[in-house]
């Protein structure tokens, strides 16, 4: 499908860290990642891969909920968000957006952004979390433990219960079974 469109794919990557490899490596032209990755996914990814290229595009094709994700993913530096339930139909148009320079919203996405409705993702609780403590909210309400987090974010058990600590305290929450019922609440959980 995409070949017959005039774009290439010239690598495929199984995680965030191969992912980061070959575009170190590979010569492209818009990067599309997966939004829940093994290794560094999500808006680490995207920031990773502009901070290797930071003018060359990055998609982000995802399973979760654009309402909930595609601002977050904007505003950490890609250009664009498609929900996987349309890839069919948005995402050849995402690409060339993306690679004539442009930023990619699906309709829907638009129609929020213009008729003020946005405002609604201003006032979520978790949108006051940190990149890092949104991370560390997604892969607690996933059921990982501390002990399981911190080599997946390259960082001690501490600093993982300490990110924990801010995320009750702004989600106003007690137990991760709270952060857990949050994140399923507000269609959060990876």
């Amino acid at each position: 499908m995409l070949q017959s469109s005039g774009i290439e794919i010239v690598a495929e990557a199984e995680s965030g860290t191969e992912m980061i490899e070959l575009a170190q490596k590979l010569d492209w032209d818009v990067a599309i990642s997966d939004y829940t990755m093994p290794g560094p996914s999500g808006l680490e990814l995207i920031k990773e891969l502009k901070r290797i290229h930071p003018r060359r595009p990055v998609l982000v094709l995802s399973m979760h909920p654009e309402e909930v994700y595609a601002i977050r993913v904007l505003k950490a530096g890609a250009s664009g968000y498609i929900s996987k339930e349309l890839a069919s139909e948005e995402l050849i148009p995402a690409i060339r957006k993306a690679a004539g320079g442009g930023t990619y919203v699906s309709a829907r996405l638009a129609e929020r952004l213009a008729s003020g409705l946005s405002s609604e993702f201003d006032k979520a609780p978790h949108d006051g979390l940190s990149d890092r403590e949104y991370r560390v909210m997604g892969l607690l309400a996933a059921g990982n433990s501390i002990s399981q987090i911190a080599p997946q974010l390259s960082v001690s058990a501490s600093t993982v219960s300490t990110y924990r600590t801010r995320i009750l305290k702004k989600l106003n929450v007690t137990s991760n079974a709270a952060i857990i019922r949050y994140a399923m609440e507000h269609k959060l959980a990876e």
